[in-house]
């Protein structure tokens, strides 16, 4: 087990899961501008949020992937590392993860839709600018596992 995923979250913990498949990543169209001031365009994010207070990372980026995505079967491969959140002071820790299932809508008020982008053709409007980094640890690290 990873001990990342032991880490007892705080108020500015995040978690977001990294799925490749076929050479595309999942990302939701994320719809902040019906909840959130802060955002004024939707965003393509990834699956994953805010961990509750005193939950484990495990726990709160299992429970946000199905929460978003209704994904069961998550297996988690590796830590990519973290990066600052969009909100100041959050932090936000990335793990690539596999499931045999689709995506479905989970929570329509929050997204538009989920879809695998190629990696090669990312959409322009993604939540964070540390995406194309990331991806590229995400790769090297998927190299590694499946020695490529």
């Amino acid at each position: 087990m990873l001990a990342e995923l032991e880490m007892i979250s705080d108020a500015q913990t995040c978690s977001a899961a990294i799925f490749i498949r076929d050479g595309a990543i999942l990302l939701g169209l994320r719809n902040y501008i019906r909840h959130d001031e802060w955002k004024t365009v939707p965003l393509w994010t990834t699956p994953g949020g805010r961990c509750n207070i005193g939950e484990s990372v495990g726990n709160g980026l299992l429970r946000e992937i199905h929460e978003e995505t209704g994904m069961k079967d998550i297996e988690i491969h590796s830590y990519i590392g973290n990066y600052p959140g969009a909100k100041a002071g959050d932090i936000v820790h990335v793990f690539v993860c596999e499931s045999p299932n689709e995506p479905a809508l989970m929570e329509p008020d929050k997204f538009s839709e989920w879809q695998w982008h190629p990696i090669s053709d990312l959409p322009v409007n993604v939540i964070s600018p540390h995406l194309p980094l990331i991806l590229e640890r995400t790769i090297a690290a998927l190299e590694r596992k499946y020695e490529i």
